[in-house]
């Protein structure tokens, strides 16, 4: 059987599984997978939910604390319901957490295995929703998911930020649970509570979708926090030197390119199949409107492109004199 490229869940189900072309035993389809084909082809807006980091000393978790929190002029919200506010607000979570002692067993363990830095106190997570969508709908949201996901178990604390066009809340969850067990974030983790994130913002009538990238026809790399900061202001090091690369026509960026374009071409050969086995379901179920809007989504996906064909075409539209790209020349 071959490896799963990518799947569509909910609530930790396979929800419409790629890698079996759209074939789930003969059963019809469910009105939850037909809400998340129509949410998915319709280009509902997706959630985004990322790791921005963690502290991993007392120093760090205050500071970033006192950064969200916005030096106590914002108000944190807490998992007791409570709202801290002031300049200090910061140390009294640390106090309340106990954050210290854990901080001094974390540094006595790793000590005593001989490694040098210690493991996280705290997780920053960011929950996010496009510009215009309802703020409150979206704190409520994360909210619930908090409470689902960490009541009895992390300490948390969140707060909503406005002052960019798409709202956000911020969480700060202690890394360790109140019965000793370390909260562990992977990739299926972080599906999860996008999936979670969704459901709970179209509870509320806010169109909202979950889905993976590859499903949708994208291929945009992700990049640590601090990276895709530096290339909006323009001053991204490791933007710089991979276009460097580049134009010298680097053997390893040159590698990186074919192995990744290999790949895109394969998972996107196995996705569009994917969703023609699921518009010949549709079909056969009757559902021929729903059908035509799988045909169009799958017609208008981009092509799949690499990180460094879109470096390249970066570097022409700077420097328009160049009549093909680095990467063009090399085929």
């Amino acid at each position: 059987m071959p490896r799963r490229v990518v799947d569509l869940r909910f609530s930790g189900r396979a929800l419409l599984d790629i890698a079996s072309y759209g074939r789930s035993a003969g059963r019809p389809l469910t009105p939850t997978q037909r809400r998340q084909i129509t949410l998915t082809v319709g280009r509902a807006p997706e959630v985004i939910v990322k790791v921005s980091g963690g502290a991993r000393s007392l120093r760090g978790v205050e500071a970033h604390l006192a950064y969200i929190g916005r030096e106590g002029e914002l108000g944190i919200e807490t998992d007791n319901a409570f709202r801290l506010a002031g300049k200090t607000f910061q140390k009294q979570i640390v106090a309340d957490w106990d954050l210290d002692l854990w901080a001094h067993r974390i540094q006595n363990a790793r000590s005593i295995r001989g490694q040098r830095r210690p493991a996280k106190l705290v997780h920053n997570l960011i929950f996010s929703m496009p510009p215009r969508t309802s703020p409150d709908k979206v704190l409520k949201a994360v909210r619930r998911l908090a409470e689902n996901e960490f009541a009895l178990k992390h300490r948390y604390v969140m707060v909503l930020h406005t002052d960019e066009p798409h709202p956000h809340v911020h969480v700060v969850v202690k890394s360790v649970s109140e019965q000793g067990e370390r909260l562990n974030i992977r990739k299926a983790t972080l599906r999860h509570w996008r999936e979670q994130f969704a459901t709970y913002l179209r509870e509320q009538g806010v169109a909202a979708n979950a889905t993976e990238r590859a499903v949708r026809g994208q291929y945009t790399a992700r990049k640590k926090d601090a990276i895709y900061r530096a290339i909006r202001r323009a001053e991204s090091t490791h933007e710089q030197k991979e276009m460097a690369d580049l134009a010298n026509k680097s053997p390893t960026v040159i590698q990186r390119y074919s192995l990744g374009k290999e790949k895109l071409v394969r998972t996107r050969s196995q996705v569009v199949a994917g969703w023609q086995a699921i518009e010949y379901r549709l079909q056969e179920e009757g559902d021929f409107g729903l059908a035509d809007k799988v045909s169009l989504f799958v017609a208008r996906m981009p092509p799949p492109v690499t990180e460094q064909e879109q470096l390249a075409r970066k570097m022409l539209r700077e420097n328009p004199v160049r009549e093909r790209t680095p990467l063009e020349r090399t085929r």
